[in-house]
Parts: structure tokens; sequence; C-alpha cells
């Protein structure tokens, strides 16, 4: 009988993925943290040569033992997430010229999910190293309506966490306007005057936001966003304090969300920068190292634990996550 329970979760859960659905994670305990580092030169040139010996790991100041360590000759596993909201098809032909660009920038190993998210979540391909299916499945995305952002970036971590040991990254193109979490903060700013409304949100305290920092720190996902122009309130004659605190608060998130996976935040200015942009993270996952440490200090307090990563040579700088809590 627990076997035939067992089977019968296995199956609901298999179910849920399938229609691109995702409940709240279920917490897992590792005592294994991954930290994806890029370093360069003072003149900003990527140092891809590196080995295991020219880094030191430190976790609130104590020097960790690396455990594990990849070059960046390592392949990666990537989820594509393509926003195909309403408010982005006015411009998806840009999108996906683009997004094919960043295809051919990757290593032949490299492997590629697409998706696609609306109100609606769909797998478009899953894990793949043929380029020829990710590009088709690039050109058939299409949507509309809400913007599940949060969602999508839970259902992508999810299909991460079946890459194994593999490297692991998510690229999100989108204006970071999270439909569920706008009308969150709408609601909260409904009850402020009007001069009181300016940074009255905590981008940081959200929920959604730190339920998808905690999977990543898990799997030791880096996370990509390439920012959408549309929406800003700055390109409207007289902008509300309401519509530039919600936009705001929503470009802060994506922010956050790339500065504590160690990926960078991508502001789009133009459309014709798209394509320039997408090739610039291919190129910048080309350029990082591995390390994997189990921590020292083994208690799970939910505190917030500081990473830095120390490169032997002092002309190097090195760009990895901040810490992460210890949840």
């Amino acid at each position: 009988m627990p076997k035939l329970c067992t089977l019968f979760i296995l199956l609901l859960f298999t179910c849920l993925n399938t229609h691109g659905q995702v409940d709240d994670p279920i917490k897992v305990e590792s005592a294994i943290v991954r930290v994806n580092v890029g370093v360069v030169d003072l003149r900003g040139r990527p140092v891809t040569t590196l080995g295991r010996q020219d880094f030191e790991v430190f976790e609130d100041g104590t020097k960790q033992a690396i455990t594990r360590f990849e070059t960046t000759t390592a392949p990666f596993s990537v989820v594509m997430l393509l926003d195909m909201s309403g408010s982005t098809k006015s411009f998806r032909q840009n999108i996906k010229l683009s997004a094919a660009r960043f295809l051919d920038a990757l290593g032949p190993q490299d492997r590629v999910a697409v998706v696609e998210f609306y109100s609606k979540i769909n797998l478009l391909n899953d894990f793949t190293t043929d380029r020829a299916h990710a590009a088709y499945s690039i050109s058939a995305a299409n949507g509309s309506g809400d913007t599940d952002l949060y969602k999508a970036l839970l259902f992508s971590l999810d299909k991460l966490s079946k890459e194994n040991s593999r490297r692991k990254a998510v690229v999100v193109l989108t204006d970071g306007v999270d439909t569920q979490m706008r009308n969150e903060d709408r609601k909260l700013l409904a009850s402020l005057r009007p001069e009181s409304i300016a940074t009255a949100l905590r981008p940081e305290a959200s929920d959604a936001l730190n339920r998808i920092l905690s999977r990543s720190d898990l799997q030791g996902v880096t996370i990509y966003p390439l920012a959408l122009p549309t929406g800003d309130p700055a390109k409207l004659a007289d902008p509300s304090p309401l519509q530039i605190e919600l936009y705001r608060a929503a470009r802060s998130r994506l922010r956050l969300m790339a500065e504590r996976t160690g990926g960078t935040l991508n502001e789009i200015q133009r459309l014709d920068q798209m394509a320039t942009l997408y090739a610039a993270v291919a190129a910048d996952l080309r350029t990082l190292y591995t390390l994997e440490y189990q921590p020292s200090n083994i208690k799970r307090d939910g505190q917030w634990r500081s990473i830095k990563v120390g490169v032997a040579n002092p002309e190097f700088v090195s760009r990895s996550k901040t810490g992460y809590f210890a949840r």
C-alpha cells in the first residue's frame, strides 16, 4: 500500500507539471552551496583559464573548502522564458529574431528549454541540444493577456531541478510587471495618501520573490532578466505617483533577482538593442566558473549567509551571488 501511495503522488505531480501549474515548492534540505563565478581583469575582459587553486570561498568571513570545481567550458542547462503577454504583442518579431541569436551564441553541449508565459505557462520544448528544434519553438511562441512572471520562474526552476548536477541558468525576457504582484502592490498603495506613496513598497520583502530566490539558491541557478522598455512611466507626459512606484517596485525585484543569483539585469532601452543583449548574456554564460562547497556552519536558522569569492591574482575581479538565506 505505501508503494501504491507513492506511485499515485508521483503521477499526480507529473500531471501538474505537464500543464504548467506550480504549487509552493517542497522544502529541500541541502548541505551543498553552488556558486557561479565570473572573473574579469582590470580592463573588464573575461578571464577563462583559471583552475580550482586560483579561487577561495568565504562564508560569513570563514574560508570554505571547495568540494567541486567546473571550468568555463562546462555545459549549461538554460531555460529561455519568453513573455508573450499582451504588452509584448507589438514587437513579437523583434523578440523572436533576438532570441534566435541567443541560441547561436550558446555552446554545442548547452541544453535549452523554451517556455512561453502570459496568463498561461507553456513548455514549448524540453531541454535539448537541437538548435533547430529550439528555434522552431521560439518562432511558434504566442499568447496574450496577463503576465504570470513569478509562476513561470517557479515552473522553470522546477524543470531545472531535473537536470541533476548540470550548471543551470534562466534567461527571462519581460518587463517585470507580474500581474498578480502588481494588483497586490496597487491594493497596498490605494490606502496611502499620494505624498506617502513614493518608496512605500519594499520589493525585497515579497514572498513570491523570496520563494524564487530560495529555489534558485538550492540549485545554484543564475537568473538573467532582459527588461523590456514597456510600461515605463517616465515615457508618459504626467505619470502619477502610483504608476511610478508600481514600476519602481517591479524593476527593483528584477534587479534583486539578478544580483542575488549572480546574474545581471540587462535593461533594453531600444528594441534594436535586444539581439545584442541576448548575445551578451550567452557570452557571459561562457565565462562562468562553478564552485561548490559544504558550509562549515550547518545551522538552518533562516539567517543570511554572505558569500565572497576571492581570486589569487589581485588584478582579477570576481562576480557571484552575494549570499543566501540558510533555510
